[in-house]
């Protein structure tokens, strides 16, 4: 059994896979602080939930965009899984060629994110990724990654907004009940939802405008179902894209 690992800045999302079968995938808080010995626990206690334990594992590829933690996750493998960890990284063999200027300063998830939508669609494509940042990455027909658009996320705009801003409330992200909000909750509602979808849609727009107007697109992340429904060019949601990306790319190291 397989697992993968997806650590981001804001939570780690992880699954383990019989083959191209996900047998069953979690989420918890990335702590940058936390040890190898804090993740291994978390890690069996999660597992055991489903009956799994760790020396059902055979083997385990971790992305990470927070560099305290993918030494950490590497460690887990030696101490607790008895393999070696593959950690996205240079050196690992993705299949993906990277046109940027320095192909070091890419976040593995964002490629891991390119590899599993371009063999999802067999062509060009572009990946929209609701995490802590909201990334657009774009890949050529040839299986390229071209580059990509960050902007700040859903939820750092929500906080920056209620901190900076003394009557606005916190809020939960929920459905406003209408455009026009009839409460300062529901404004805010309004604001965010309808202001990151026409945002996500103007920039889809251009990435289309330069690499076709019917490039699929795929979205992903943690926040993408609660903005996707009120876009127009967002094609499908896949909330697995990281975790199967994590496996396409460990088949191709072994």
């Amino acid at each position: 059994m397989l697992l993968v690992v997806d650590v981001g800045n804001t939570q780690t999302h992880f699954g383990t896979f019989d083959g191209e079968r996900l047998v069953e995938h979690w989420r918890f808080a990335s702590v940058r602080t936390s040890t190898a010995d804090e993740l291994g626990a978390a890690l069996r206690s999660l597992l055991e939930l489903r009956g799994v334990g760790l020396a059902d594992l055979d083997a385990s590829i971790v992305s990470s965009t927070v560099p305290e933690l993918a030494p950490e996750w590497a460690q887990v493998g030696d101490r607790y899984l008895g393999h070696e960890t593959i950690v996205v990284g240079p050196g690992v063999k993705t299949g993906m060629p990277i046109r940027l200027d320095n192909p070091r300063e890419l976040g593995a998830d964002r490629l891991v994110n390119a590899v599993a939508a371009h063999a999802k669609v067999g062509g060009p494509c572009i990946v929209v990724d609701f995490g802590t940042a909201i990334t657009y990455d774009a890949v050529s027909a040839a299986g390229e990654y071209l580059g990509g658009i960050i902007a700040p996320g859903v939820e750092i705009s929500m906080d920056a907004l209620t901190s900076r801003g003394a009557k606005l409330p916190k809020i939960d992200l929920a459905e406003p009940r209408s455009l026009i909000g009839k409460s300062t909750v529901d404004a805010i509602r309004s604001g965010i939802i309808y202001g990151f979808a026409s945002a996500v849609d103007g920039i889809v727009g251009r990435l289309r405008g330069e690499l076709g107007p019917n490039t699929p697109t795929i979205a992903t992340g943690g926040l993408a179902r609660a903005i996707v429904p009120h876009t127009t060019q967002i094609d499908e949601v896949d909330d697995l894209l990281t975790l199967t990306g994590l496996r396409l790319i460990h088949e191709r190291n072994v």
